[in-house]
């Protein structure tokens, strides 16, 4: 399939982190052929990022795949409703139904899952601890990486993680969900539980929350296999 004839690629990037941490899976997507584009969300609220979202998808001729990682999961299912959208991949991302939200999600942790070493906010903004970012984001990078990404962490909104979904996307388009299952930051039970309850073509692989870096071939085989199905 050629890619004129394909849908369009856009890769979100969730909390603490920016778009450039997607380089890896852009570079091999690109070498199959496909369009890809990175959204830079300000992840300040959830409104805002959604309106990023369809700011880039305005630039595209045809339609897109939207693909979320982590808060990025909230974003793709927020914007999956949009009529342009042909379907939806969640890389160890969060996948809320209708009124749901990040806080909603995270309000029930299963018992013994890892806590996300996250700082109390300042100024509306959160951090999570540089000491424990490598073992709670990062654990399957080299050190000197996930010092370099605890180093140049994006504030993460408060008012982002409150953000309600309003129409799920999964409910209207196809989904599919790689799984992380040595993810300490989204516990995977967590992961499979919303991968099922979308509906959703799900893949596992052991790694950490940081997958979409560590082991960008298995998502770029994702997003593959999703762009073919639907083109």
């Amino acid at each position: 399939m050629t890619a004129s004839h394909r849908p369009a690629v856009l890769l979100i990037h969730g909390g603490f982190v920016d778009g450039s941490g997607w380089r890896g899976v852009y570079d091999g997507l690109r070498a199959q052929g496909h369009r890809v584009a990175v959204v830079q969300n300000s992840t300040v609220s959830l409104e805002g990022d959604v309106a990023a979202t369809k700011q880039v998808i305005d630039e595209i001729d045809g339609p897109v795949v939207l693909v979320g990682h982590s808060y990025g999961g909230v974003v793709v299912t927020e914007t999956g409703s949009d009529p342009r959208v042909a379907g939806i991949v969640y890389i160890a991302a969060f996948a809320p139904d209708k009124g749901e939200s990040v806080n909603t999600l995270i309000a029930d942790p299963p018992p013994g899952a890892p806590v996300p070493p996250i700082l109390p906010p300042r100024d509306g903004y959160l951090f999570l601890d540089r000491d424990k970012f490598h073992e709670s984001f990062a654990g399957d990078l080299p050190a000197d990486e996930a010092a370099f990404m605890a180093d140049s962490q994006v504030p993460w909104g408060v008012g982002a993680l409150g953000g309600e979904v309003s129409e799920p996307g999964w409910r209207l388009r196809p989904s599919w969900y790689l799984v992380a299952s040595d993810d300490r930051m989204i516990p995977p039970p967590a992961q499979r539980a919303m991968a099922e309850r979308t509906g959703a073509s799900v893949r596992e692989v052991p790694a950490s929350h940081s997958v979409y870096v560590s082991q960008p071939q298995a998502v770029v085989d994702l997003i593959h296999s999703a762009v073919e199905s639907l083109a």
